[in-house]
């Protein structure tokens, strides 16, 4: 039976992605389907919401995911990656280290939002760093012509910031909490304020005009969008 992108929540990016909004957090997760892998980026708050995707993904492309790329090391981003056994994980440089020494402080922050204790610690115990760090660009093949682009354009939102751009008409840059719609940008403890308009320069020169970006909260913007937001993080932070 055929299964829609549409009737489980997902909108679709182009002929081979789609994003999906999470509820609670309003954090965005993206499927990246090429003719033999399939990357998912990012993978919820929970092992529940990871065990979800999962099985969406599985459905919608008839086979699992392959590869994770985790956008940066926030609870609401990477505490579902236990439920996709098998997959290679994929992270900026510096991200296992920290999700493997930060975990309590990974829990502690899931519970300070909301979370529960009991869903904050099954996924902390059970957390799953990258075990492939990327540092500069990264290339996957996912097959059938479909190379993707895993580019470390951080630091900005957090020390360790990972896009993702997805070839095709029209290009999908994946943007984690780098862009913002639903919302102004979250600066954290961990963000680098001083890095973060190069950052979107950065993310600007990977899609050009034309691309669709896709923020890790809110709707999908345009070129436009993120100049003004890295304008506005310019002023802010006071940097040129």
């Amino acid at each position: 039976m055929h299964v829609s992108w549409e009737e489980f929540g997902w909108e679709r990016l182009g002929h081979s992605a789609g994003r999906r909004r999470l509820p609670v957090w309003d954090a965005t997760v993206a499927l990246v389907a090429g003719q033999d892998g399939a990357l998912l980026y990012d993978t919820g708050s929970t092992l529940r919401e990871g065990v979800e995707l999962r099985t969406q993904a599985e459905a919608l492309l008839g086979r699992r995911v392959t590869h994770i790329a985790l956008s940066h090391p926030h609870f609401d981003h990477v505490l579902g990656t236990a439920a996709f056994s098998g997959a290679a994980v994929h992270g900026a440089v510096g991200t296992a280290d920290l999700l493997v020494r930060s975990a309590e402080e990974l829990r502690a922050d899931a519970v300070r939002h909301g979370m529960s204790a009991a869903d904050a610690t099954a996924a902390t115990d059970a957390l799953v760093a990258p075990r492939h760090q990327v540092s500069g660009e990264s290339t996957l093949d996912l097959g059938g012509g479909l190379q993707v682009l895993l580019a470390n354009v951080g630091p900005g939102h957090s020390g360790h910031d990972l896009a993702v751009l997805v070839p095709g008409s029209p290009v999908v840059v994946l943007c984690g909490d780098l862009v913002e719609e639903s919302g102004e940008p979250q600066a954290g403890p961990d963000a680098v304020p001083s890095h973060w308009p190069a950052a979107l320069d950065r993310l600007l020169e990977l899609g050009g005009e034309d691309a669709l970006y896709v923020p890790g909260h809110g709707a999908v913007v345009d070129a436009a969008f993120v100049r003004a937001q890295r304008d506005r993080l310019a002023a802010r932070f006071g940097v040129s």
